[in-house]
């Protein structure tokens, strides 16, 4: 590859211009969008001391994952030890291939309501393809460089499906909460709530006791003591209870057989007719890994003052999320809560997120039967406070008391279809919402006027009304961006047809579309019907681009575009003069 060389002298390169040079290149193509892990880039400075940090923070962090993992599991629809694996197998990869130094990933809450309908739908081979194919998307949206390009995605949005997703997990973990006895097993969630009113008679008062006891020390033991973390308390204290006492309250060994075997390759069934099937959910999939582990970048930057690479996030997620699925795993993302929790622990580099991986390895082989003793209320407890945590309330309440009334509306769609459909049909409709609203918001603002009254206090030079506009000519500007949507502003310029010249100012207009073009297409027509020549002043680069690649520009004449408003009054005379000598 070739390189422009840095200017210089007679020859010879200055220091000071090979400093200029290398700040242009710094300055055109940016650190953040280099296409390398950033474990590639810490291990240039990394020392023992670092490695100490990083074992200790990782070590915490395992032990934090572990409940998480098998609850998250749980409430996805899988096994217990499935969450583990994404633990092991997403989390090493992550932090071996990603953008961040400090990212966690593991399985999340936000997957939960998916990932459980795809295995109702389709079981595991379904969300296996699903995951890889998702996978691949973000890979392919890493190597285009579309990092940048999530950042269009509506806040309004993001708080609603969060919140939304919050809701469907409170939601599906009341069963297990109060210790109800299902006659059906529903999958959607407004069908989960009709099962609950139904069945609410078989509450069991010792599993609601458990599960009230797991909350209090979810809610209380932070205050005390945070470095060691509360669900874990929680599992041992309540696991403990139900064992040594006897009370009848079902455990994950009760419903689930526990393996305690590593993570295992597997390869799921693909037909065409199932890719096609499985797309939808690999893509809600894949823009959910994005957003929220961007997200998760984002406030890690925040907390320990550096620069993610969010091209290369997106492919180590990508490359997670096909290990994942293919040794036995769910979709990972990354988790802001874990994320956060290595920060504070001392964890600076990716070596933290692959010694969280090891440890969570080793408890899974060593420790795992005992996970048999958890009890489910004690899981449904910490899925609560993982809604909590995740649902963003203030920020929600925050947005009904300040935001727009568009913005508002997007929102509780959003929020509602979550809750009712699912994330497919909430972000689809979500943008689709948000893109319309938008649409009319700009369309308000565009306008086409005459200047008729010069205002005293206005201090632009460049005022039309401070110049002098030749006889029989009109002169209009528009403001704001030329699309369809307000096209219809446009045409009323031909109102008053006793003129020679048209100058259409167009120096605040930055970006035009198709139906603009036409517009003024048509508008050129109409003028040339009434002898009426077309003058366009200040146009900028993209609308300029776009009649020219219309044709628009060889059609009105290189001379009537001129560049500023003076050059066009001038060319206004002309054309009268001329008009007035036929």
């Amino acid at each position: 590859m070739r390189h422009r060389k840095a200017p210089s002298r007679r020859g010879a390169v200055s220091l000071k211009d090979t400093e200029r040079y290398k700040v242009e290149k710094s300055i055109q193509k940016p650190t953040a969008d280099k296409l390398k892990p950033k474990l590639f880039s810490v291990m240039k400075t990394y020392s023992a001391a670092q490695f100490g940090k990083d074992l200790v923070a990782g070590v915490i962090v395992a032990i934090i994952a572990l409940p998480l993992s098998i609850a998250l599991a749980l409430a996805s629809g899988v096994n217990p030890e499935q969450g583990l694996y994404t633990a092991i197998v997403a989390g090493f990869l992550v932090s071996l291939f990603g953008g961040s130094r400090v990212q966690i990933a593991g399985p999340t809450a936000a997957f939960a309501t998916i990932v459980a309908g795809i295995v109702a739908a389709n079981g595991m081979d379904g969300l296996i393809l699903s995951t890889v194919m998702a996978g691949i998307l973000l890979m392919i949206m890493g190597f285009c460089r579309f990092g940048k390009l999530l950042k269009y995605i509506p806040g309004t949005i993001t708080a609603g499906f969060t919140f939304g997703i919050a809701v469907t997990i409170v939601i599906g973990q009341i069963k297990d909460f109060l210790g109800l006895t299902f006659q059906n097993a529903p999958i959607e969630t407004v069908d989960k709530l009709a099962e609950i009113a139904r069945c609410i008679g078989s509450l069991n008062p010792k599993a609601l006791l458990v599960g009230l006891l797991s909350l209090a020390v979810l809610i209380l033991w932070p205050k005390k003591l945070e470095k060691i973390p509360a669900s874990l308390i929680a599992v041992i204290v309540c696991s403990l209870l139900v064992r040594l006492t006897g009370i009848r309250v079902n455990t994950i060994g009760n419903l689930y057989t526990i393996s305690n075997a590593p993570p295992k390759f597997v390869l799921p069934h693909i037909t065409f007719s199932a890719v096609r099937e499985m797309l939808p959910n690999a893509f809600t999939i894949a823009i959910l890994a994005a957003v929220e582990s961007l997200l998760s970048c984002v406030v890690s930057d925040g907390m320990i003052g550096s620069k993610h690479r969010s091209n290369m996030e997106l492919i180590g997620q990508g490359i997670a999320n096909i290990g994942s699925a293919l040794f036995g795993g769910i979709p990972a993302t990354g988790a802001i809560a874990r994320t956060a929790a290595n920060v504070k622990n001392g964890g600076r580099t990716p070596v933290a997120g692959m010694v969280h991986s090891v440890v969570v390895l080793g408890i899974l082989v060593v420790l795992m039967p005992y996970a048999s003793m958890i009890p489910m209320p004690t899981i449904a407890a910490i899925l609560f406070m993982v809604a909590y945590n995740m649902c963003g309330w203030k920020n929600i309440r925050t947005m009904l008391k300040t935001a727009p009334k568009s913005d508002i509306a997007v929102l509780l769609t959003t929020v509602l279809l979550t809750v009712v459909f699912d994330l497919v049909v909430a972000i689809g409709a979500g943008l689709v919402l948000a893109s319309l609203l938008f649409i009319k918001r700009m369309a308000d603002v565009t306008e086409a006027h005459a200047w008729v009254e010069a205002d005293d206090e206005d201090t632009d030079p460049d005022n039309i009304l401070r110049k002098r506009i030749p006889p029989r000519t009109k002169v209009y500007e528009i403001n704001g961006p030329m699309f369809f949507a307000a096209s219809d502003k446009y045409r009323y310029m031909l109102d008053d047809g006793d003129m020679d010249a048209l100058v259409i100012r167009m120096r605040n207009v930055p970006a035009i579309d198709a139906a603009g073009v036409e517009t003024l297409a048509d508008i050129v027509r109409k003028c040339e019907k009434n002898r009426v020549r077309v003058i366009f002043s200040h146009v900028n680069e993209q609308p300029m681009h776009a009649m020219e690649k219309a044709g628009l520009t060889a059609a009105v004449g290189a001379e009537n575009f001129c560049p500023h408003i003076d050059n066009a009054l001038l060319r206004a005379e002309e054309v009268v003069r001329e008009a007035a000598g036929r």
